[in-house]
């Protein structure tokens, strides 16, 4: 018999209440033992699993982490004169969602103090995407007394540090400079940023129902460790001095910009390194990098006849010719059998000594001595000066110059590169190779930094002189000085002669290479000058780029300004303590230097370090007129009556008083020429002995005056 079974519905029909109550309830049973499995689920993985992520967002919520910068260390000059240091600025900022309908309201209390425009301030303000916005960076600390965070809702009010420059614009390439986030972009400041810049700290704030932050002794806190301090080679004394007479000489020869760099012979120390045009790290606009290059060590250029070092010193080194040796100079045009161009000189010479030829500066009868050396040993000797490589210094963008190799040569390389073309040079290369020469024939590496300090003070780094190479033989290098003596004392280099000093040194005028081929208009005039020349302890270089007052050659141009720069460090620097001043004739008498158109600060340090007496008249800065004149012996102790005066004499409408410059040097007399604002034309060389407008005539500011000059050795200035 087949039993028909019942469907659900009629199942569930005969179900009594009380079991339908009973199963509902144990459905809701499953449904909230589900519910707290899930729940008890993620508690564990909040509290246990992931406890350390939700414990960050919960800190976030109540916390901020406020950043504590830390100070830039300082740098300091050799004698422990700061030239950088760090203050503290106030710098302000704003939560856009706390400010709210503050807004319009601090949009113009920012416009009102800073003088920017309301706008600006109100779009920073009314961002909707950002928390924090920056509104002034780096102002001055009493503009908290006219912005009072208290006043404002989400305005934020920070110290931060702020680089000084205590010297604005002196050795500004050097030091380079940094960003607004104090982060170094250039020379000193970019080189050593790791040890500089230090390592931040910070503290944990709380925040409180409305976002403001509020410290709390419970929280923790990371003190920041402050940067190194960095202690250089240079000295500022012989800084200033160079940036001051490179300036004046750049603006008397109206050249386009110009370099000195001074070193230590026996160490490789850096002793001053200057750039004109300058930068002024304090003022300059971010991202010019380009104004900030440091051309001692970026910048090349074919040296002309300061490279006539490499080949006299390799023709004595291997004793292939001596310094009395006799070659005919050609009278000034020298053809070389398959060279496409002669070979002149600017003075027709005849037979001259290879000392002579040094002196007189001849490019022909260093040709002639090249062909002697030979390819191998000029290129080997060119190489141990240093050139072709660069010479390791501590600073950003070196480069290392052009050497070729000699199966590179053409068939004129060798003769054309014997008076400094077909090779290139960077400044400090240059100085370096005439320091080694100072330094008995062994060559230094150059370096910047002296000591590296921690914030107490504490001895991190400090420098040592490093040996490069031994060059040339103490013997040679003696002779190569005598030559570069003899250089000022008779040669090409007289206006670079004094009798504060002893100088021995180099002239060095080279055509510039433009649109592939050399120019008749642009030169570079170099001078190198090394003193006291029997015990040098200073080796000078100036470069001018295109000077074009008073003629291109750098015994009118860039001489002087080493001139001027060895007088004033030997006669007011702390850098040549031993007075090293010329010897004379006699121990009683002296011969009296020219203090015409100097300061008469410097002008009494001058004489003083002669013991000599000063004794002024007048009023003003500038030393007009002198008595006894420039190079007559007096005794040791006598006075020296000095006129001063401020600007020149002018009477109505414009006009000036011409002053009596016959007997002056060249250099002398153009500086009291421009003093009296009168347009200088020159004629001949050496000592002034007439000029076109008598003394005492009134006439119109920027008059030309012909000045005519002549040397008791015409043949002195030679090619240069």
């Amino acid at each position: 018999m087949q039993t028909t079974r019942p469907s659900p519905q009629k199942a569930q029909a005969k179900r009594t209440p009380l079991q339908r109550s009973l199963s509902r309830l144990f459905a809701l049973k499953i449904v909230f033992l589900a519910c707290f499995v899930y729940v008890g689920w993620h508690l564990v993985r909040i509290q246990l699993i992931e406890s350390a992520k939700y414990k960050e967002i919960a800190r976030r919520q109540y916390e901020a982490k406020v950043p504590l910068p830390a100070t830039r260390g300082n740098m300091y000059d050799r004698n422990g004169k700061i030239l950088v240091s760090s203050a503290v600025a106030v710098s302000y900022a704003a939560d856009p969602k706390l400010v709210g309908e503050q807004a319009d309201a601090l949009a113009w209390r920012f416009a009102d103090v800073f003088g920017g425009a309301k706008e600006a301030y109100l779009a920073k303000l009314r961002r909707r995407d950002a928390r924090f916005v920056w509104l002034e960076r780096r102002a001055k600390q009493q503009t908290v007394n006219l912005i009072r965070p208290q006043e404002f809702d989400g305005l934020i009010v920070t110290n931060e540090p702020q680089r000084i420059y205590h010297y604005d614009q002196l050795a500004g390439q050097l030091l380079g400079f940094t960003d607004i986030d104090n982060n170094g972009l250039s020379g000193i400041e970019l080189q050593y940023d790791r040890y500089l810049r230090g390592k931040d700290g910070y503290m944990i704030m709380q925040r409180d129902g409305l976002g403001r932050k509020r410290p709390s002794v419970d929280l923790p806190r990371v003190e920041p460790v402050n940067g190194n301090n960095i202690v250089l080679t240079i000295d500022l004394d012989c800084q200033s001095i160079a940036e001051e007479e490179l300036r004046n000489g750049i603006l008397r020869n109206n050249a386009e910009s110009g370099l000195v760099v001074m070193l230590d012979p026996k160490t490789g120390e850096v002793l001053a390194m200057a750039s004109y045009p300058g930068i002024n790290p304090n003022r300059i606009p971010a991202g010019d990098l380009a104004a900030a290059r440091n051309r001692a060590i970026t910048d090349v250029f074919e040296p002309g006849s300061l490279f006539k070092l490499v080949v006299v010193s390799a023709a004595l080194e291997h004793r292939l010719v001596s310094p009395s040796q006799k070659f005919d100079a050609e009278r000034g045009f020298y053809t070389v059998r398959g060279r496409g161009q002669p070979i002149t000189d600017v003075h027709k010479y005849g037979l001259l000594t290879l000392r002579e030829a040094m002196e007189l500066s001849s490019n022909i009868v260093m040709a002639k001595v090249a062909d002697i050396v030979g390819a191998e040993r000029f290129y080997t000797m060119a190489r141990n000066f240093g050139f072709g490589t660069p010479t390791g210094i501590e600073l950003p963008g070196e480069v290392s110059g052009s050497l070729k190799k000699p199966m590179q040569w053409s068939g004129a390389t060798l003769n054309t590169m014997a008076y400094g073309y077909e090779v290139s040079v960077t400044p400090l290369q240059l100085a370096a190779a005439y320091a080694a020469i100072a330094n008995g024939g062994v060559l230094m590496k150059p370096y910047i930094v002296r000591q590296i300090l921690d914030e107490h003070n504490n001895v991190v780094f400090e420098a040592t002189p490093q040996t490069v190479r031994r060059v040339v033989a103490r013997s040679i290098a003696d002779s190569v000085r005598a030559f570069l003596r003899g250089v000022v004392e008779r040669g090409t280099g007289t206006n670079a002669n004094t009798p504060v000093i002893p100088i021995a040194g180099k002239t060095g005028t080279s055509r510039k290479y433009v649109d592939g081929a050399y120019s008749m208009q642009q030169y570079r005039a170099s001078f190198v000058g090394m003193f006291p020349a029997d015990d040098p302890r200073m080796v000078c270089l100036v470069v001018l780029e295109n000077p074009k007052a008073y003629g291109y050659y750098s015994a009118y141009t860039s001489a002087p300004i080493v001139k001027n720069i060895a007088e004033k460090v030997a006669t007011t620097s702390k850098a040549l303590t031993f007075a090293a001043i010329a010897p004379t004739e006699s121990p009683e008498l002296i011969a009296t230097p020219d203090v015409r158109t100097l300061s008469h600060e410097t002008a009494a340090s001058m004489l003083s370090a002669l013991d000599l007496e000063a004794e002024t008249s007048g009023e003003g800065e500038i030393v007009i007129q002198q008595k006894p004149l420039p190079g007559e012996k007096i005794r040791r102790g006598s006075k020296v009556l000095l006129t001063r005066a401020g600007m020149p004499r002018t009477v109505a409408g414009g006009y000036t008083v011409v002053p009596d410059v016959r007997g002056m040097s060249l250099r002398r007399a153009l500086n009291r020429l421009l003093l009296a604002r009168l347009d200088a034309y020159v004629e001949g060389s050496g000592i002034v002995v007439a000029q076109s407008i008598e003394e005492g005539a009134q006439v119109k500011a920027g008059t030309r005056i012909v000045i005519r000059l002549e040397s008791k050795r015409r043949s002195t200035i030679a090619s240069l």
